[in-house]
Formats: structure tokens, C-alpha cells, sequence
């Protein structure tokens, strides 16, 4: 044995134990039981299986062969305003980002200012 006391696991078996842990209704406590480990050393197995530096068996069921899908990774699509529709020609818009405000063509200026500013003032 070596000096330190500790066992050194193969790391088949260490990967062999992680895998038993992902089956339906296994626990961690369970599955360290049975192989003769604490759970907290389970776990840090199971820490180096998700890190990649623990190769985990393939998945032994015949009915559901393994496979792998492309993962394709792309920019959102910036979203696009919807068309204003047509305004008759009594009517002024003001279009500040989502907001949309119909006012009367003859909204006064002082008025449509006041309006522009509390909008640029709330963003």
C-alpha cells in the first residue's frame, strides 16, 4: 500500500461509479456504499467527469443507440420595429425606441418639446 493511506482508484472504476450515479433513482450515497468510498470523494469524481478529465463508459442500452447532433451557434437577429402604419393627415407620431405617441397636427411646439424631453428623461 503507500505511505500517504490513501487507495489509489483505476480510473475505470472512478468513471465506472460516476456513470452508476447518473442512472434513475441512484444516489451518490449508494453508489459510494457499494464501492467502498466516502460520497465526497464520489463527488469530486463526478467534478472531474463535468470538467472533462474523467472519460465516462458509453451508455450500454441497445433500444437507444448514441447520438450526436451539430450544435450551431449564431448572433440573434436584432429585432426589427413593426411598420408604423399610415397617419391621416391631422395626426403627428413621435417614435422614442418602443414607445409610439399620436398627437394633433397642431400640437405646439413648446408642447412636443415638453414630451421629447420627459421621454429622453425616462430612458
Amino acid at each position: 500500500m503507500f505511505e500517504s493511506g490513501h487507495r489509489r482508484w483505476p480510473e475505470a472504476v472512478k468513471a465506472q461509479a460516476v456513470a452508476e450515479t447518473l442512472e434513475p433513482g441512484a444516489t451518490v450515497n449508494a453508489v459510494a456504499g457499494r464501492y467502498g468510498v466516502k460520497p465526497n470523494q464520489l463527488s469530486a469524481w463526478r467534478c472531474l467527469a463535468k470538467q472533462g478529465k474523467l472519460v465516462l463508459p458509453a451508455a450500454e442500452t441497445a433500444t437507444e443507440p448514441t447520438t450526436f447532433a451539430p450544435l450551431v451557434l449564431c448572433d440573434p437577429e436584432p429585432p426589427q420595429a413593426p411598420e408604423p402604419s399610415p397617419l391621416p393627415d391631422d395626426k403627428l407620431r413621435l417614435i422614442f425606441g418602443d414607445v409610439a405617441i399620436e398627437l394633433a397636427a397642431d400640437t405646439t411646439a413648446v408642447r412636443i418639446a415638453e414630451i421629447v424631453h420627459a421621454l429622453g428623461a425616462s430612458s
